[in-house]
């Protein structure tokens, strides 16, 4: 779900960033040419004046894709017809002017974000850091592609084929529809396999390092680490099928025994003891790991396994109590990259992919549920208070699900995130609820006896508050995310009177004044993730004895959203949920850890998440 808004904005472009390193103006000027000196005003005004080109360059080029991309979806729905018409023929009709200005544009955002993704490893190896601990990477749902391996009619045409992350996906998608919701889809009642499907997690480096071409996601962390020695023999992408419910990603894939011998073998080879590094929803299919490689029945690994076998776990951007957008996405097939489409967009989404279909797709994908949010309204807030409520903010964050008219059993009072998952519940089909009540747990243990006794429930290990760290006081786990970019964090909505829609409510995006953006709250986070859920644990509840009894160290390290204006990623300071893999500082963190030299980071806090973290509900065992 991190990945809708972040394609829809960046798929095209270059990817890359680094400062220009072009010649200074002075150095262009010719020998015997005039110099004129212009008064700061004047300057200033001239500046503005380019800027203000800039921006109506911008705003009309961006326009005029935006129709042709929903003209072209339309047209697969015979609502618009283009027959005859070719990108050649578009250009052509656009002054030559302003061709010649988008390329100068485009040449100079190259120019400014094209930075040697080498260079980070390279600076630490000349500080003679190197390859030490073996790496293996658990990467988020953006990050893994799922391809066929279904010989059925259907599939054949597809054998190979990427479905989720590459272009075959887009192709797939727009071209035919019907079939890749087969294909994508679980069975409602399995969580497995539909019959005569078969897509399986495509393996290796190149299953991470690209989502589609040119959009990169793992690949700046593998070039770094194959600065410092780093190849397939000491490093590993643990890639899954993030569809599943860990339960089922055991059952059909054996997942996590794969895992496991990975692991050992990683030791065995290297004498070292491994590095984790997990992203995003691979954070909670990691901690999952973490109880079932010890638990009798199960891995049968024993309390010692992970002291033995773990130094270290890099936990990037964790969404370890789940990610609020995921709510509206299972509720009504919405988020914020839909709700702030303007009308003709939303018109030819409604008509490609509705928002009913969006739904069923969701909810038939069992694992997209772990980001649910966990913790309730002791995390989340009650109706007048929330912890990471704002000074001088109007409505409290603790009404997750808000309703200008609150008149019916379709849109009731305001609703707490606690009172959000019973509606869910409430008005979903009893497949999805089966679905997620036999696989998740989004509560709160209050005591050491009850963590304890949740050790043995496999519902309860995808949640950091229902259960502990292991047993492992060697072990060290470093919390790196990017903070200060705005990210969703409560709704506005309102009945579906859309006589086509099965649906009962819809976000209301008329609802913009104040805070509220097209019936969307924003709050801190990574733009994906709320900061609450990327630092909590880390912050607070990983230092608290019934979660951690153990001891274990738990660093902190916040990087700044601080984005290159002329990168469509966001350049080497970013700190947006997924560009952040690219982000120079984190490379480097991760390369430290992995040498071996973890233990000089310092933690960094530039956020507010240790006074929020005071507020949240939850105490130290009396």
């Amino acid at each position: 779900m991190a990945s809708l808004g972040t394609l829809r904005r960046r798929v095209l472009g270059d990817s890359s960033s680094e400062p220009s390193r072009a010649p200074s103006p002075n150095s262009a000027l010719k020998d015997g040419e005039p110099v004129t000196l212009v008064s700061a005003s004047k300057l200033e005004k001239l500046s503005k004046n380019r800027s203000k080109k800039r921006q109506w360059l911008v705003f009309g080029l961006g326009g005029l894709f935006g129709i042709i991309v929903a003209a072209f979806f339309a047209q697969q729905h015979d609502v618009i017809s283009l027959e005859g018409l070719n990108l050649d023929s578009v250009l052509d009709a656009i002054p030559a002017g302003i061709v010649n200005d988008a390329r100068d544009i485009t040449r100079h955002e190259r120019e400014t974000v094209n930075y040697d993704s080498f260079s980070v490893g390279l600076h630490l190896q000349s500080q003679g850091v190197q390859a030490r601990h073996p790496v293996i990477m658990i990467p988020g749902v953006i990050s893994t592609g799922l391809e066929s391996w279904g010989t059925e009619e259907i599939s054949r045409q597809y054998f190979r084929k990427r479905l989720w992350g590459s272009w075959s996906m887009m192709r797939a998608l727009v071209l035919d529809k019907a079939s890749w919701k087969k294909h994508i889809m679980l069975d409602k009642l399995t969580g497995l396999d539909p019959p005569g499907i078969k897509l399986r997690a495509a393996q290796g480096f190149d299953a991470a390092d690209f989502f589609i071409t040119g959009y990169w996601i793992w690949s700046k962390i593998l070039e770094n680490l194959a600065t410092l020695g780093y190849d397939p023999s000491n490093a590993f992408t643990a890639a899954y099928d993030w569809r599943l419910s860990c339960e089922k990603l055991e059952l059909r894939d054996r997942y996590f025994t794969r895992l496991k011998v990975h692991i050992e073998t990683g030791v065995h080879t290297s004498g070292e003891k491994v590095v984790l590094v997990s992203h995003s929803m691979g954070s909670q299919v990691l901690f999952y790991f973490l109880h079932w490689v010890e638990a009798e029945g199960y891995g049968n690994g024993g309390p010692k396994w992970v002291d033995t076998f773990i130094d270290s776990w890099i936990n990037i951007s964790g969404s370890m109590l789940g990610a609020l957008k995921g709510y509206p996405a299972v509720l009504s097939g919405e988020m914020k990259d839909t709700a702030q489409l303007n009308a003709f967009a939303v018109y030819g989404l409604e008509k490609f992919l509705a928002k009913h279909e969006r739904v069923e797709l969701f909810r038939a994908m069992p694992g997209a549920s772990s980001m649910l949010p966990i913790g309730g309204n002791a995390v989340w807030g009650n109706r007048t208070f929330a912890p990471d409520d704002r000074r001088n903010q109007t409505v409290s964050y603790g009404t997750f699900i808000n309703f200008k008219e609150s008149n019916s059993t379709q849109s009731p009072a305001n609703l707490t995130v606690d009172e959000s998952h019973a509606y869910l519940m409430e008005h979903s089909d009893t497949w999805y609820q089966d679905q997620v009540r036999n696989s998740y747990s989004y509560g709160v243990a209050h005591s050491k006896a009850e963590v304890e006794k949740n050790a043995k429930d496999p519902r309860k290990w995808m949640n950091p508050l229902e259960t502990r760290l292991p047993l492992a006081p060697h072990l060290k786990i470093y919390c790196f995310y990017g903070v200060g970019k705005p990210t969703e964090r409560s709704y506005w909505y309102r009945e579906d009177r859309d006589p086509m829609s099965n649906l009962n409510v819809t976000i209301d995006t008329s609802r913009t004044v104040g805070e509220i953006d097209h019936g969307v709250v924003l709050g801190e986070g990574d733009g994906t993730v709320p900061l609450l859920s990327n630092g909590y644990m880390c912050a607070k509840g990983w230092r608290m004895r019934r979660y951690n009894p153990a001891g274990v160290q738990v660093k902190v390290y916040e990087m700044p959203h601080e984005p290159d204006r002329f990168s469509p990623r966001g350049g080497p300071n970013t700190g947006d949920h997924v560009d952040i893999l690219g982000r120079a500082s984190l490379n480097d963190l991760i390369l430290r850890v992995a040498g071996g030299k973890g233990s000089h980071i310092e933690e960094n806090y530039v956020s507010d998440i240790r006074e929020y973290a005071e507020k949240v509900q939850i105490f130290e065992d009396a």
